[in-house]
């Protein structure tokens, strides 16, 4: 599902990626640990096509976007990948339904085939009765809830998490987690997350360390 070869990243002076070198299969839940600075977010950016390494190659389901312009990244950034953030990025003037079609409208998908597939993930993830609620009306972990729904609403093969359950109280962080595997096997999805939390490092599949711009260690759980 992903291969990175040799991924170099420089911001200014500062070499963040030293030649990291990584692989995920298919339906593979991985989680990225290691200290703050070691280049965990920057990798993930780069593996999400958010930004360009200064070197290196990196395939997504056998599609190398090294040489994509702005555009194409763009499109196949909103069909191919889902992401999932800390602190939601929910636009607070829309309500839950809204926010989770936007991907879909963005892909041209029609606004009913949105709302119905919206509607559907909404209803999985147990937020059925919150449908026209904004962010300020729903709890921390109802925003993730939604949160997650926008990141499939175009059916993705790969999701990318970045510290998904940081924000969240201890109850709302286990049902994170548990959720994330239920997904895992319901969409067939392949699965990274960058995490400082050591229980969700755990339950993965595999855990890959970093530390100081290179992967250091890589642990079947």
């Amino acid at each position: 599902m992903i291969k990175a070869t040799n991924i170099h990243k420089s911001f200014g002076d500062l070499e963040v990626l030293r030649g990291v070198d990584l692989s995920v299969s298919k339906g593979e839940i991985v989680s990225i640990v290691g200290p703050s600075g070691a280049g965990k977010t920057t990798l993930l950016q780069i593996l999400g096509t958010l930004d360009k390494p200064n070197e290196g190659q990196v395939q997504v389901d056998g599609i190398d976007f090294s040489r994509m312009n702005s555009n194409e990244l763009s499109a196949f950034r909103n069909k191919h990948i889902g992401f999932i953030f800390q602190f939601h990025q929910l636009l607070p003037e829309f309500t839950a339904i809204e926010n989770v079609i936007i991907p879909a409208l963005i892909g041209k998908t029609s606004v009913r085939q949105a709302t119905e597939r919206a509607v559907e993930l909404l209803n999985f993830l147990q937020l059925g009765d919150r449908l026209q609620h904004k962010p300020s009306e729903l709890s921390g972990g109802e925003k993730q809830r939604v949160a997650v729904a926008r990141a499939l609403i175009n059916n993705p093969a790969l999701i990318l998490a970045d510290e998904p359950s940081g924000s969240l109280d201890t109850k709302n962080k286990e049902e994170l987690h548990k959720l994330l595997f239920e997904l895992r096997d319901k969409f067939n999805l392949t699965v990274v997350i960058v995490t400082h939390d050591k229980e969700l490092a755990r339950l993965c599949d595999r855990t890959i360390g970093m530390k100081d711009g290179l992967i250091e260690l890589t642990m079947d759980n």
